[in-house]
């Protein structure tokens, strides 16, 4: 099975997978969701396989911080079902209604979220 070539999520966001080499993934990841923090960009994605499963990482930065993504998955019945994670370092926040909004840390606890995705070939 190659993991190579283009894979769609339920969003529409686009996963390209370009080389497999000795079990290990390069390719590129353009977010459809506008309200991500990775949304307008393409990144670079690294990452490893073994037989049906996956797992790659992104990392990129916008006006609300740095982040990183990383996902981990399985091939099953030709859909790559994968959770995330993203683990951003600040976010843009007001100290009150009317104010401008700054960069600022986040806490531990507010800095992760996840879900999950499913991937198809396009």
């Amino acid at each position: 099975m190659s993991w190579v070539g283009s894979w769609r999520n339920q969003f529409g966001s686009v996963l390209r997978i370009i080389s497999e080499v000795e079990g290990r993934i390069e390719g590129t990841f353009e977010t459809a969701l506008e309200d991500s923090g990775f949304y307008g960009q393409t990144v670079q994605v690294t990452g490893f396989h073994r037989g049906n499963c996956i797992g790659f990482t992104a990392v990129g930065s916008s006006a609300s911080g740095d982040r990183v993504v990383t996902y981990a998955g399985l091939l099953r019945h030709g859909k790559m079902e994968t959770t995330w994670f993203v683990v951003a370092d600040q976010a843009l926040s007001a100290a009150s209604e009317g104010d401008p909004a700054k960069l600022q840390p986040l806490n531990w606890w507010r800095a992760v979220t996840t879900n999950v995705d499913t991937f198809e070939r396009t």
